[in-house]
């Protein structure tokens, strides 16, 4: 892009980044028409002119859980022009469900009455849906390290103590409940301890237990 910022649509420099889709609209508060450009309607699932957009078609489009905060968002905007924004949910007219961003001020006439608004619909489905994806995604890595911390802690006592499995558990659990360190953390800690201490040392029970009784918290949470 060679044009200098100031010389560049706004609707182009919102859909910058994530590529969001971005568009145009105004509306008339005496009639409550609504002109939208071509991206806006696209936005809401429609070809360009297909309908004639009215605020109450638009709040018809926005998700029941949030019809009422949208409303009364537009209604404050109205009436005081101040600039708003707002993100909410829709559905469009295809009945897919988007994440959007609806931002404006209002349009004074010499009188200093308001009497438009415009502004600009961002659709941001897509960055969200990433966000919630990476987020998830982390979620999985983390609950994944969870277990195979808590698997090897256990195996590590059971080897220790003669237990099986599930007595390890009770062990780790009750110091965990104990110390009031989280089992996750408390098995990671006493995996990575294990691993620094002389064989000797670490296959004596009495260690073992002296080592769950007292964790050290500055290592706890790693």
């Amino acid at each position: 892009m060679n044009q200098p910022l100031h010389d560049v649509p706004l609707e182009h420099v919102l859909a910058l980044g994530d590529h969001t889709q971005t568009g145009q609209y105004r509306v008339d508060l005496a009639t409550e028409q609504w002109w939208w450009s071509d991206e806006a309607y696209r936005i809401h699932g429609f070809e360009p002119a297909e309908v004639d957009p009215t605020t109450a078609m638009i709040l018809a489009h926005k998700h029941p859980d949030d019809r009422e905060r949208v409303r009364h968002v537009l209604e404050v905007a109205w009436r005081t022009g101040e600039p708003f924004a707002t993100a909410h949910r829709i559905v469009d007219a295809n009945g897919h469900d988007h994440v959007v961003s609806i931002v404006g001020k209002g349009q004074r006439d010499d009188s200093g009455d308001v009497v438009e608004l415009v502004g600009y619909f961002l659709d941001l489905t897509r960055s969200v849906s990433r966000l919630a994806a990476t987020e998830a995604d982390t979620a999985i890595r983390a609950a994944a390290r969870s277990r195979r911390d808590i698997e090897q802690a256990k195996a590590a006592v059971g080897q220790v103590l003669g237990v099986d499995d599930e007595e390890a558990l009770k062990v780790l659990r009750h110091h965990s409940n104990n110390s009031n360190v989280p089992l996750r953390d408390l098995s990671r800690w006493l995996v990575a301890h294990s691993r620094t201490a002389p064989r000797a040392v670490a296959s004596s029970p009495s260690y073992l237990l002296d080592l769950l009784r007292h964790p050290r918290p500055a290592v706890t949470g790693v």
